[in-house]
């Protein structure tokens, strides 16, 4: 039973860190058009190191 709510746990953080994410590209989109795929690169590959570092943990 305690494995299945650390499941849960993980799944509403993943949830929240989406929405967040989301979110703050919407917002980047709104604001700078012009610069957003730069920013949207860097963003990416700074996410593909944070999933690598955290799988490198396990």
């Amino acid at each position: 039973m305690k494995s299945g709510m650390n499941f849960v746990k993980g799944m509403g953080l993943g949830a929240a860190v989406g929405m967040v994410s989301g979110a703050v590209g919407y917002a980047m989109v709104k604001q700078n058009k012009h610069g957003v795929k730069k920013n949207v690169s860097k963003a990416l590959k700074s996410m593909s190191q944070l999933v690598d570092n955290v799988g490198s943990m396990f």
